[in-house]
């Protein structure tokens, strides 16, 4: 890749208490990443220095406070520098003070891409608790980057090796994901489903659509959400001319997907029916896409990892991942569009 054509990627600290800063370091030791894009962190550089000392890392930190004036050489960090996070926070620990801190970054980075200053972001995670103390009440990353983008239709969609899944509900108590079923938000997240793999190349992607309830409701046996709105919205998707199928019993859809290869992607009804099989195949590889977005964001498929947060243990390969697919994705479409 031409260095002139290497997409600039944002890539926001997380939470300064956590792994985020660390697990940066460490991916941005990798020469390959400098070669597919150029990275700009947007976070605290003195937070950033620590964290190198902490992991012995050579590499230096250097602000800038310009997307285009970004040295992007591998050896050297550039930080867009918020000098917002204390010297003596510690690592580990629920803070309000880093919660603000992370969501300036989010905030800036967004900004930035919409201005297209950036060709994406990149995330590294964020505490809940530590956001709402800092003052800002989102359920996680992706409200926040549905909010400030604008965007109506979004959803995360988690990705591994062998398995992608999008989620109809996320961040909301299981009495609530019962209620947010319906026949129109379902069909909009088949939409999304379909609409972002043909962006990564799927000429008609195979679209499992999963129950919610036990055998998929067993014909109303185990609850009506599967007849009454998944169904409709499978059979709509189908007269759109999607290739869903569904909905598939949750406990043989994973199978079916994976092993048998049978669909590339999996519409889940909430958090941990998608989540938990993605962990279990690619705990260390899998990423976090927001889509629906008018730019692309990525991100680490785990949390903050305060248990081991400042010890220099942490391990880099899902930012390595999230780099990677983001400065792919960034490069084909900045390659789309000259040849337009």
């Amino acid at each position: 890749m031409l260095q002139e054509q290497r997409p600039i990627l944002a890539i926001t600290m997380g939470d300064a208490a956590g792994c985020g800063p660390e697990i940066i370091v460490k991916a941005l030791a990798d020469k390959q990443i400098y070669r597919i894009c150029r990275p700009l962190v947007f976070g605290d550089a003195g937070r950033m220095a620590l964290v190198a000392e902490i992991v012995k890392s050579p590499l230096n930190i250097r602000t800038t406070a310009d997307a285009q004036n970004g040295l992007y050489e591998y050896g050297t960090i550039d930080v867009h520098d918020f000098a917002n996070v204390p010297t003596d926070l510690p690592f580990g620990q629920v803070d309000g003070r880093a919660g603000h801190a992370a969501y300036m970054y989010i905030e800036a980075a967004i900004q930035q891409a919409m201005d297209k200053k950036v060709a994406a972001v990149v995330t590294a995670p964020i505490n809940k608790e530590a956001l709402h103390k800092g003052g800002h009440f989102f359920p996680g990353h992706t409200e926040i980057f549905g909010k400030l983008s604008h965007t109506k239709d979004y959803a995360m969609m988690l990705s591994s090796d062998d398995l992608k899944v999008i989620h109809v509900t996320t961040h909301v108590s299981m009495r609530q994901a019962a209620d947010l079923i319906k026949k129109d938000r379902v069909l909009r997240i088949i939409r999304l489903a379909d609409r972002t793999l043909r962006l990564l190349g799927l000429e008609k992607p195979r679209i499992a659509v999963a129950g919610f309830n036990a055998h998929a409701g067993e014909h109303g046996l185990f609850g009506r959400e599967d007849i009454d709105e998944i169904l409709p919205a499978v059979e709509a998707a189908q007269q759109e001319g999607i290739a869903a199928s569904g909905p598939i019993p949750p406990d043989t859809v994973f199978f079916r997907t994976v092993k048998h290869k049978e669909f590339d992607i999996v519409v889940v009804m909430y958090h941990d029916q998608g989540h938990i099989p993605i962990k279990l195949l690619g705990f260390d590889t899998g990423i976090n896409v927001t889509v629906g977005l008018p730019f692309l964001r990525t991100s680490v498929d785990h949390g903050t990892a305060f248990d081991i947060a400042g010890k220099g243990i942490a391990d880099s390969g899902s930012m390595i991942a999230a780099i990677e697919f983001a400065a792919k994705v960034a490069y084909g479409t900045a390659e789309q569009a000259v040849a337009e």
